[in-house]
């Protein structure tokens, strides 16, 4: 893929996913306007966690990783149909892994939820055991989403899984929106599962387009099988201590204030809006080269790729972080102070917001450090890399959880964010000699003294906005955000344009290829 169809597939991937990003606030607008930040909410937030686990293990993370550079690998040595038994195969066992671990989380989901959230009061308890066992369901339906989207996204077809998570919150929000009043908070669960239904089905017809073949075997000794599997093992590990950290910081939170995991929960789901939409899409579009580049040997092409997604990672995550920390109590206002979201709520979260966002950029930045590995076959480094940050979130959330509540888990995670990232550049140089660490300084310092500039000219003009503007609620919220991110990107957007940077031209060029009128920046 060439410098142009790269910048189209990621513009491609950053404008889907900001329309998924978008209603998946939606839908936390309804939700938690319907429900307001308690421990109902809690119990609903919670019972994500052993689906996701669950999912995440076999295949949103462990199985997509090590899955997309082998069969990526077949593709370019052009043996097509060994590629398609290996999906096949990988097809099948995923089938049956999921069934059986579904059927063992629904016998033990009492206890996985008190050892989960401990101290959540006992009708709050037996709502998160129930929410979860729904929850399981929509777990099957994501492990073949996650496969179909590990095969088109090798084969460079990135339009159906896009329009396949936008199609997914709109189940949620429709189904919660025309249920919640006789379902109560049933109805947004059923809808997380009707969602994840519709996520897969509309794949379907983009998989037969793509020619994909299926064979009926369960044959573990195919070599391509094999490697997957070895490949996953590393990955899986490291994912479930990614979770355990999660698992920590709900146990402890369940602990403090009522609505004190919602707060986290939303403030993360905020943080991530930008990580989807801007890391998430460049590291998807940028994987599927590196692995090409990786699997022939092109080492100075792959080089340059990774930089250059780095660099982009950074001139776009950065600012955007600054951004959330500057407006974070206005945001949280404006999209989710009303019903029975209360200023209380805006302030706990708000708090959360920051403390986040200060990992953003270095969690966007993951997106594709971890796949840089991946691209090069070694699943093990990342794992152990993210097992040492892990075990430093966990410590750091322990000692500052008591004085900080749950702003202080709010900042062990970012500060075990930021570590994970320095560890893996630093080894990624030793391995590697030269991996443009100049250019990406440079990109780091310019990137942050702009956001840093930019951070001034927002919070003069929020306050000021806030002072003279005769308007009141909804209203004023809406012109100080809206006035806010305006000037925060014609700030930032003039001070890094004038430093002509390389990774600037491939951001714009991302921009460009979702709106034409934009063509004369070019």
């Amino acid at each position: 893929m060439n410098g142009k169809k790269m910048a189209r597939a990621a513009g491609f991937m950053m404008f889907a996913t900001l329309i998924a990003r978008l209603l998946g606030l939606l839908r936390d607008m309804v939700f938690y306007t319907w429900f307001g930040r308690t421990h109902i909410t809690d119990a609903y937030n919670a019972a994500f966690s052993i689906p996701d686990l669950i999912y995440m293990l076999l295949v949103g993370g462990a199985l997509s990783s090590a899955f997309i550079p082998v069969f990526s690998s077949y593709l370019a040595r052009e043996q097509e149909e060994e590629a398609w038994k290996a999906a096949s195969i990988v097809l099948n066992y995923t089938i049956i892994a999921m069934l059986v671990l579904i059927f063992i989380g629904e016998i033990y989901t009492r206890p996985l939820v008190l050892l989960l959230v401990p101290n959540l009061p006992f009708e709050e308890i037996n709502l998160t055991v129930l929410l979860t066992r729904v929850m399981f369901i929509q777990t099957f339906f994501m492990a073949l989403n996650g496969i179909a989207m590990g095969v088109l996204n090798s084969k460079q077809h990135f339009t159906w899984p896009a329009i396949g998570s936008i199609l997914y919150n709109v189940g949620i929000i429709t189904l919660g929106l025309a249920m919640a009043r006789v379902w109560g908070i049933m109805a947004f669960s059923i809808g997380v599962v009707v969602g994840s239904i519709i996520n897969f089905l509309v794949q379907v017809p983009a998989l037969l387009r793509a020619g994909t073949k299926y064979y009926p075997s369960l044959n573990y000794r195919h070599p391509g099988f094999k490697q997957i599997i070895t490949l996953m093992i590393p990955v899986a590990v490291g994912l479930s201590v990614t979770q355990i950290n999660l698992f920590i910081t709900q146990n402890l939170a369940s602990g403090l204030a009522e609505g004190s995991i919602s707060a986290l929960r939303l403030a993360q789901r905020v943080m991530q809006l930008p990580i989807g939409i801007f890391g998430t899409s460049i590291a998807l579009a940028v994987f599927p080269t590196m692995n090409f580049q990786a699997a022939r040997d092109e080492m100075q092409g792959f080089k340059r790729t990774f930089s250059l997604g780095v660099r982009a990672i950074f001139l776009i995550t950065i600012p955007a972080g600054v951004g959330l920390i500057a407006l974070r109590e206005p945001i949280i206002q404006l999209f989710f102070q009303q019903g029975k979201f209360t200023a209380a709520d805006t302030s706990s979260t708000a708090w959360a917001l920051l403390f986040y966002s200060l990992g953003l950029f270095a969690y966007s930045a993951l997106q594709l450090l971890n796949r840089v590995f991946y691209s090069l076959k070694d699943t093990l480094t990342p794992v152990m890399v993210g097992i040492v940050s892990i075990g430093l979130n966990i410590l750091f959330s322990i000692l500052l959880v008591g004085p900080m509540q749950d702003r202080g888990l709010a900042l062990a995670y970012s500060v075990a964010g930021i570590m994970n990232v320095l560890i893996l550049i630093a080894l990624l140089k030793w391995r590697m000699q030269s991996i443009d660490g100049f250019k990406m300084v440079k990109s780091f310092i310019i990137s942050t003294a702009a956001s840093g500039v930019m951070y001034l000219v927002v919070r003069f003009l929020v306050t000021g906005l806030q002072t003279v503007l005769p308007l009141a609620g909804k209203a004023q919220e809406l012109i100080v955000v809206a006035g806010g991110v305006g000037a925060g990107v014609l700030v930032y957007g003039v001070i890094v344009l004038l430093f002509r940077l390389e990774e600037s031209q491939l951001v714009l060029s991302m921009i460009k290829s979702r709106i034409p009128g934009l063509n004369f920046l070019g």
